[in-house]
């Protein structure tokens, strides 16, 4: 059907993300891929050239490898699903592509779902397919898998990967297929190894998305086969969360888009990605909100005097803003003996978070500081909202020296090495209902 496209390199880091480019013309689509790809074996199975075909006949497709997987660079240390968020902010930038839709399959949903959060002005609509926005099962979440029957299938992929077993759960219909299981393990084997594959499902089983779903501002899609192994309910859970999304409920048990009937999966798309409205220009966005102050201000101006303590402020905002310009941070505003700062990445937000805490510290002073990670009103360069007084909240619960975070943060930064301790459930005042933080121990 023509020539496999030209594999190119991307750069996020210090770490290249290969990806390739399928169609010429029409809308930008960035397809996000499940938990192991290669970009290039893909291309030997007939009905995965036909899918890609198929969509670069109405969009201009973006696919890649993610970092440890096929042929992108191997991870150095855990793996994030903030260092996936990168990953595809690379491939975007490395494309020139300013605006795109995303199409996030299997783990690739969730990475879509967070980065459509954190970016709506890049993000011209959301197609999640066979998603979920929790892996494990919990008292408040039945949408899963049971963490038992998780564990067992993590050993059983590690003893037989390579031999195509995985596809009697991603492609079912074609399992009992001697000649395409035998495809699929070179498939596995050239996609990632065992341990870079139980990595990859050891973050996959801790992701939880679900305080992000309601954030999201692209129109969106939800495309789900009735059988899959990731239970219907999930899908419709999420439809319900984000606002003005659609489900399509597709017959058929296959988890990956490219098998069985590709057709119904890549009509679904077309029509969604060709014949939508505009989306307004937002004035809301997901955000990390970091807000630091120096302990007992008040008492070492009057210790210092007015023109030592000037001097003092000068170079604490001197350090802050270093740290704040190495961890991508945007200061919105300073508050007399402090700062307000968001971030696209909430495990950037708590490494600068410490960073300033150790900075000022040869200064003589202490800083408190607390995170939350929710929605912002944009107000003319400045910030409001209730995810603000959160965070503001938040850091007023710090001891000196401390970085106190909201458990959304810390069910954001999973995989990051970030290390924290409960500091249980507490009350925030003006804020409703009771919230757990957790303090920060460790940064990795």
């Amino acid at each position: 059907m023509g020539p496999i496209p030209e594999t190119r390199y991307a750069r996020s880091g210090e770490t290249a993300i290969a990806y390739q480019v399928i169609g010429e013309r029409g809308p930008s689509l960035v397809v996000i891929p499940g938990f192991v790809s290669n970009v290039e074996v893909a291309w030997e199975h007939p009905q995965y050239e036909r899918f890609m075909r198929k969509l670069g006949s109405f969009a201009r497709v973006f696919v890649f490898d993610k970092r440890g997987a096929g042929l992108s660079d191997p991870l150095e240390g855990a793996e994030s699903l903030e260092q996936r968020i990168d990953d595809v902010r690379a491939v975007m930038d490395a494309a020139g592509i300013e605006r795109a839709s995303l199409f996030g399959v299997s783990e690739g949903a969730p990475m879509g779902t967070l980065y459509a959060a954190l970016h709506p002005r890049q993000v011209e609509s959301l197609i999640l397919y066979g998603g979920f926005a929790r892996g494990i099962n919990s008292a408040d979440w039945e949408h899963g898998w049971d963490e038992d029957a998780w564990e067992a299938g993590v050993e059983s992929i590690r003893d037989s990967w390579g031999e195509g077993m995985t596809a009697f759960m991603l492609a079912p219909s074609h399992a009992d297929d001697p000649e395409f299981r035998r495809w699929w393990g070179r498939f596995e084997r050239m996609a990632g190894s065992p341990r870079r594959v139980v990595e990859a499902l050891n973050l996959d089983r801790r992701i939880d998305v679900r305080e992000v779903l309601p954030t999201i501002q692209a129109p969106t899609l939800l495309i789900h086969r009735r059988g899959d192994a990731w239970p219907l309910s999930g899908a419709e859970w999420i439809a319900e969360q984000i606002p003005d999304a659609r489900l399509a409920v597709l017959e058929g048990e296959d988890h990956w888009p490219w098998v069985a009937d590709t057709d119904a999966v890549a009509d679904e798309i077309e029509e969604f990605i060709t014949g939508r409205r505009a989306p307004a220009d937002p004035d809301r966005v997901l955000a990390t909100v970091l807000f630091t102050d120096i302990v007992d201000s008040t008492k070492r101006a009057a210790e210092l005097g007015d023109r030592r303590w000037r001097t003092l402020l000068d170079e604490h905002e001197r350090l802050v803003r270093r740290e704040l310009d190495r961890f991508s941070g945007r200061e919105v505003k300073t508050t007399g003996d402090g700062f307000l700062a968001t971030f696209d990445g909430p495990a950037r937000a708590v490494r600068c978070a410490r960073a300033v805490s150790d900075a000022v510290r040869p200064l003589g002073i202490d800083v408190r500081a607390g995170l939350h990670t929710g929605e912002c009103e944009l107000r003319n360069g400045d910030i409001g909202g209730i995810a603000v007084h959160i965070g503001a909240r938040v850091s007023a619960r710090a001891a000196a020296g401390e970085v106190l975070v909201s458990n959304t943060v810390k069910d954001l930064v999973v995989g990051s090495g970030i290390e924290f301790e409960d500091r249980g459930e507490q009350e925030l005042k003006g804020v409703p209902g009771s919230w757990r933080l957790f303090s920060v121990s460790g940064v990795g």
